[in-house]
């Protein structure tokens, strides 16, 4: 440790850090642009010039060592000279547009101007003008006149988000930011940079001249849009969400969000909002009804089919975004009924993954932790795009040497420095798994590598390391023999002595384990309630054409019986439900999440519900009294809440597995080209695919045919072809590209599209024929 005195105060702090990094430990502010505390120091802005006695000139605070004995004065003549010159010298050439700038009122520039600037400028030429830029329909670059080369989004797009999407163009005036060949801003955490410039050079495209900041309440949230639990601050103009930024939380998103969460909110306030009740008339025309109607058709239905076809006969389908007392409130609502076919991992192909738990599968450790981990293997991922955050972080360990492989069907790049990785079919996935398990055994028992083959290559990065980790995807706990999978990952942890965790799917995946509202017991999965035809359904925030495997064919199965969906949207479930009953979406309602750490949040509403929506955890409460059942008595969500968790959700946190049924062999009897099929970032719920900006990327357009150089030759087919691809349930058409990191024998079409819809499953089969 390093002893200084800053201001008279003295510090210590290890050898290494800066004089910035000793002023923040006193709380003392020096004025800064460039620095940013999870950037590398840059030192370009000079605001932040210091006193150190002994110098003979200022220093800047963020670049200058400390040394023992140091004495630094952050507010001397001679330091405020220093920082008054440097603000003369950044206001040269900003144009005075404080007046119509979105960051007016959120500008570093502008409060420090009020403090280090002068009335009056010397400077009489003409100020510079810098073209804007598009950086596609996300980030507004229009006014990069405005821009004083801190480089911090430079550095962010390098450091944290692990593409260089921006840089530096020219010297001196004539330096400038801009994007690589015109091309848009892609990276899922390019939002963030709008948060860290510290002018209005960069600002959010969507929220652009809608209202001014100190028009705004702030109200804190919850993201419920992936397992992390970011925490959000909704910014409110009367009752409209107007934009979302993140709220700091070292433990779980640090200061950063997704762009799946910062612009989310446009679909909230869309056309398709269902804000009336509804009911199908006997002509089956829709018509408009007051709640009381509507909730004694729906609950009079569940009652009639439940005593006279039986309980087995009615089923629930919600979301994993559904709030924990939303999931509690339906399964004890389908207990009062006799039915135990409640589930919400509506992607899942194995009905007996639920089954296999003891407890509620979770992370294994704290989300900082990830900070620390020496070793890693992520099986069945697309890590960036699924959680993105979570990503970043381990990008973060991966810079610092830690040793991370991964085992998929993706290939995608993850953006940071990996040490191994096998690239295979889905179907094997759980056999690879195993053989590095078992190569993990051998070359701690000796074993010499054989270089060879990949699998002993990449099992010989999983010898040592004192804090390793073993994480399993989306792709791994969809796939139909995920028990398989699982297991064999336990397996591989146990050879590695590492923590085994799940990067669970969605906001409240773990709280739907501890509530019980997945398929464990004799309840039946979602799958199997679409396969196997009922005669009443509840679905609950879920979209089942792209929510549910198989939509279309879920939809059909839905249209074919009694179906009664609590939706935010009405083309969520009019092709389909006979009551649709208007519930409010996460900023409409107050809730809790459990995120993948096995970490409570609750949230209030922070805005009034739209119309006659009501939130979903009330409209079953209601639906439970009509019925007359015990236990829905409760006033608020909080009582709901309370009366589910305390100190008892960790001890429900169990990540070991216990396979049930026979092993499922995949692969060997079957013809075609096996599918992989991730679910595109920006089409996973209902909110984000009505998300118009959102819509507008490139990775929302129309999804093509991917396919490696060694299959598309096998099959005569080139690169721009249009094929048409078929499966067991149709056929639709689709433009060819190359994926040189797809196994031989895959395909890759996303999920969540209208085009890829037809073809079903994401594990079914294809065939590829030319146009």
């Amino acid at each position: 440790m390093v002893e200084l005195t800053i201001d008279g105060k003295t510090v210590s702090v290890p050898d290494g850090s800066m004089v910035m990094h000793a002023a923040n430990e006193l709380g003392i502010y020096v004025p800064h642009f460039c620095y940013h505390k999870k950037l590398s120091i840059a030192a370009n802005c000079r605001m932040c010039l210091v006193e150190v006695e002994k110098a003979p000139k200022a220093l800047p605070a963020c670049a200058t060592p400390v040394t023992q004995g140091m004495v630094v004065h952050t507010n001397s003549e001679k330091a405020k000279a220093a920082q008054e010159a440097v603000m003369e010298f950044l206001l040269i050439n900003h144009p005075l547009d404080c007046p119509i700038c979105d960051q007016g009122g959120e500008c570093q520039l502008q409060d420090l101007a009020v403090g280090y600037g002068k009335s009056a400028s010397r400077y009489k030429e003409e100020k510079r003008v810098v073209m804007h830029k598009s950086m596609g329909p996300l980030v507004s670059a229009e006014e990069m006149s405005r821009c004083i080369q801190c480089t911090r989004c430079v550095r962010f797009g390098q450091e944290v988000a692990g593409q260089m999407e921006l840089g530096m163009l020219n010297r001196g005036e004539h330096s400038e930011i801009t994007s690589f060949v015109g091309k848009a801003v892609e990276s899922e955490l390019s939002g963030n940079m709008i948060d860290i410039c510290p002018v209005g050079a960069l600002t959010s495209k969507p929220f652009r001249y809608s209202a001014r900041t100190w028009e705004l309440a702030r109200r804190r949230s919850v993201s419920p849009h992936d397992s992390l639990g970011t925490n959000l601050v909704v910014q409110v103009k009367g009752d409209q969400v107007m934009r979302v930024v993140p709220f700091e939380n070292e433990e779980v998103n640090e200061c950063w969000i997704s762009d799946k969460d910062r612009w989310s909110y446009e679909g909230l306030n869309v056309e398709d909002r269902l804000t009336v009740p509804m009911v199908r008339d006997e002509n089956n025309v829709w018509r408009e009804t007051s709640w009381q109607d509507a909730l004694k058709v729906a609950t009079d239905a569940l009652q009639q089919i439940a005593t006279h076809d039986g309980p087995e006969y009615i089923g629930a389908l919600t979301s994993e975004t559904s709030t924990l007392e939303e999931l509690a409130l339906l399964k004890r609502l389908f207990n009062g009924l006799g039915s135990a076919n409640v589930d919400s991992l509506l992607r899942n192909n194995d009905a007996n993954f639920a089954r296999a738990f003891q407890g509620a599968p979770w992370l294994g450790m704290p989300i900082a932790d990830l900070d620390t981990v020496d070793g890693v293997v992520v099986i069945g991922s697309y890590l960036r795009k699924d959680h993105p955050l979570m990503a970043q972080r381990l990008r973060q360990v991966a810079k610092r040497g830690a040793r991370i492989v991964l085992i998929d069907s993706y290939g995608e790049d993850p953006l940071f420095p990996i040490s191994a990785r096998l690239t295979v079919a889905p179907s094997q996935l759980a056999n690879t798994v195993d053989a590095v398990a078992k190569a993990v055994v051998a070359q701690k028992a000796g074993q010499q590598v054989d270089m060879a083959d990949p699998v002993q290559v990449l099992a010989s990065h999983l010898v040592g390391g004192t804090k390793p980790a073993v994480f399993l995807g989306n792709a791994a706990v969809a796939a139909p023999d995920a028990s398989q999978i699982v297991a064999k990952a336990q397996d591989l942890a146990q050879a590695y002595d590492a923590t085994l965790g799940f990067l669970t799917a969605a906001a409240n995946t773990v709280g739907a384990y501890i509530v019980g509202a997945v398929a464990q017991g004799d309840g039946l999965s979602a799958k199997q309630m679409v396969d196997n035809q009922l005669k009443a359904y509840v679905v609950l925030h879920a979209e089942p054409k792209f929510d549910i495997e198989n939509g279309l064919q879920a939809e059909k199965t839905l249209a074919n019986a009694f179906g009664i969906a609590l939706t935010s949207y009405k083309s969520a479930a009019s092709s389909w439900a006979k009551v649709m009953l208007p519930v409010a979406p996460f900023t409409e309602t107050s809730g809790t999440f459990i995120n993948a750490e096995g970490r409570v949040q609750s949230f209030k509403g922070v805005v009034a519900s739209q119309g006659q929506s009501r939130p979903a955890w009330k409209v079953l409460r209601v639906m439970g009294n009509l019925l007359q059942f015990s236990g829905f008595e409760q006033e608020s969500s909080e009582q709901v809440r309370d009366e589910l968790v305390g100190t008892s959700v960790a001890a429900k946190l169990n990540n070991k597995v216990n396979v049930i049924g026979q092993e499922v062999r995949r692969g060997e009897a079957e013809t075609g080209l096996e599918r992989v099929a991730e679910v595109s970032i920006y089409r996973t719920d209902a909110v984000v695919r009505r998300a118009e900006s959102l819509q507008a990327t490139e990775i929302s357009k129309a999804p093509k045919a991917r396919l490696n150089a060694n299959t598309l030759a096998s099959m005569q087919v080139a690169i721009g072809d249009k094929v048409r691809v078929k499966s067991a349930n149709g056929s639709a058409e689709f433009v060819v590209e190359a994926d040189n990191d797809l196994a031989d024998g895959t395909i890759r079409l996303a999920q969540g599209f209208d085009e890829t819809a037809v073809l079903g499953n994401s594990y079914a089969r294809l065939t590829v024929e030319r146009i």
